[in-house]
């Protein structure tokens, strides 16, 4: 079922409820990347895949939503590197930002112990704030 509109716009029963939180430019991506990768390929699966994939290259997740990223481009090397699978994947956090990025949507979302963090403790961190939120809000 196609994801847009006949205006181009996300269909707002079609998207995935982090994105109808999120900026109008998110929710269009997916829905278009969705729409001409299921023309491509015949797998609902895949189109996701791609659809998610495109989000991530200009978003970033924060909490329960998706907010532009400074620099559009790869968020984690399992995108870097391409293909299928999750090894490397960061759960929609931009884990190609700098720790002094990572740490600012720490403080946002208020995570202990933020300032002792590494980056990659910090990214992990993210990730685990970001899906509680976003469960937090599909229970709401």
């Amino acid at each position: 079922m196609p994801k847009t509109n006949q205006d181009g716009h996300a269909k707002k029963s079609e998207i995935p409820s982090t994105l109808e939180r999120s900026d109008q430019l998110a929710q269009d991506t997916f829905a278009e990347a969705y729409d001409a990768a299921a023309e491509q390929y015949d797998s609902g699966s895949r189109a996701a895949r791609t659809a998610w994939a495109a989000v991530k290259h200009t978003h970033e997740k924060v909490g329960d939503h998706w907010e532009p990223k400074d620099e559009a481009g790869p968020s984690d090397e399992r995108v870097e590197r391409g293909g299928p699978g999750t090894a490397g994947a960061a759960g929609g956090v931009d884990a190609n930002a700098s720790k002094e990025h990572l740490y600012g949507l720490a403080q946002r979302l208020d995570i202990p112990g933020r300032s002792e963090m590494t980056k990659d403790e910090l990214d992990e961190a993210l990730q685990k704030a970001n899906d509680r939120e976003t469960a937090e809000s599909r229970e709401e």
